[in-house]
């Protein structure tokens, strides 16, 4: 289907680079990289607060149960030493309670000092043999150092649960910061992918994800140079197609009638067509495509889309009234439409709900490859589901024309069967 001729806008309004197809939600983290890191830097420093508070423990506990024994051990030479001169003391012979380990121990001549556990209170005691048959204890409560013990535990836990805290906080904070720049980071690529190559993160620092920033920055820049030499290579091939087009149309003319020339007369209109399209195609893709915005009837645009289609119908549902582009609007239309014949099966239907119209047809329906394609990055230059091939400008233009105008198109196939296209206009 040829293009109309285009006119010069009498006002023009920004392009939008809202997308034809929304791209898949991405799924969000179960846990951020803020939390990921506090988490990390609290099991860490709960680990190392740990791990000193048992060493400081067990290294006091030592010390003070050697202190302990070493005085209780001077007691009880000073005990004996009284005995033999028949001083007092507070050392006792063979007291009854004194613990099987300690009288099992001094039968060998040694002293002896033991920590006995398990009563009331801990008992520290110092034994020594002074005569075949006698022993010489003395004992003192351990209490206070059990304690002392006690409290230094307290302060250890107090001290590691507060620097736990705090270095938990200091870890959030870095957590959260390298968070919002690594979502920053995707979120620019998520917009880059979605069509809008002006997007930039522009990193700060020189960490591992500033190097990821100004990779994401270069990736852009580089993707839209590659599609800027792509649309200026195709626009200049359209526009240095266009007259040899037209002169073979002006020769078509000449030709006798016949068969032939039919051939030649359609060959040449679909190679004119075809060079229209790909202009139209690298005016969008430049965005320097202007919209005139006019209030009009959605069912009347729609008729008038298909006016010169066969095999398609039109059902008017619910009508609205939008502000919208008409002519833009009917040229959506009307690929889509012609799109359904071409690569579906008649008849179409085309149904007007308010601002949305649904283009139906009774084909075979979108191929799931191509189906995926559309629901992910929309329609592809030169690519169809069509077994025979073919140009595939048509969807493309449709979706290009919707964003410039807003709108969106949907795409899938019908439980019954057929492929459905659904353009759905912005109503405010």
């Amino acid at each position: 289907m040829r293009r109309p001729a285009m006119r010069r806008p009498a006002m023009r309004r920004p392009a939008m680079r809202r997308p034809a197809m929304r791209r898949p939600a991405m799924r969000r983290p179960a846990l951020h990289v803020g939390a990921k890191v506090a988490l990390a830097v609290a099991a860490a420093a709960m680990c190392v607060a740990g791990t000193i508070g048992v060493l400081v423990h067990r290294t006091t506990a030592a010390d003070q149960l050697a202190t302990a024994r070493s005085g209780l051990d001077q007691e009880l030479l000073s005990a004996a030493g009284a005995r033999t001169d028949g001083r007092r003391s507070d050392a006792r012979l063979d007291p009854p309670d004194l613990p099987g380990p300690v009288a099992r121990a001094v039968r060998d001549d040694v002293r002896v000092t033991y920590l006995q556990e398990g009563g009331k209170e801990p008992v520290l005691w110092a034994a020594t043999r002074i005569s075949d048959r006698k022993v010489l204890a003395i004992r003192r409560t351990y209490a206070p150092e059990e304690k002392s013990l006690a409290t230094l535990d307290r302060t250890l836990f107090a001290t590691g649960a507060g620097v736990t805290v705090l270095v938990s906080l200091a870890g959030l904070v870095l957590g959260v910061r390298m968070g919002r720049r690594a979502t920053a980071a995707a979120h620019t690529a998520e917009r880059i992918a979605d069509g809008d190559l002006d997007a930039r993160v522009r990193p700060r620092g020189h960490d591992e994800i500033a190097r990821l920033a100004a990779s994401v920055d270069t990736m852009a820049d580089a993707l839209g140079a590659r599609l800027e030499a792509e649309r200026r290579v195709t626009a200049d091939i359209a526009h240095e197609l266009r007259t040899p087009v037209a002169g073979m149309s002006a020769a078509v003319g000449l030709l006798p009638p016949g068969r032939a020339s039919d051939l030649v007369a359609g060959s040449v209109q679909k190679l004119r067509g075809l060079v229209e399209d790909v202009l139209e195609v690298a005016r969008l893709d430049s965005h320097a495509a202007a919209v005139e915005t006019e209030e009009r009837e959605v069912s009347a645009m729609t008729r008038r889309a298909v006016a010169g289609l066969d095999d398609v119908s039109v059902k008017v549902a619910a009508d609205a009234v939008v502000a919208t582009d008409p002519r833009r609007v009917e040229r959506i239309l009307a690929n889509l439409a012609a799109n359904a014949l071409r690569h579906g099966a008649p008849p179409v239907e085309m149904e007007v709900d308010g601002p949305v119209v649904r283009v139906r047809d009774h084909g075979p329906g979108f191929p799931p490859e191509l189906l995926s394609v559309l629901h992910t990055s929309g329609p592809q230059r030169f690519r169809t589901g069509s077994p025979t091939g073919g140009t595939g400008l048509g969807l493309t233009i449709a979706t290009g024309q919707a964003r410039l105008l807003g709108a969106r198109l949907t795409f899938r196939n019908r439980p019954e069967g057929g492929a459905e296209t659904e353009l759905w206009l912005p109503t405010d």
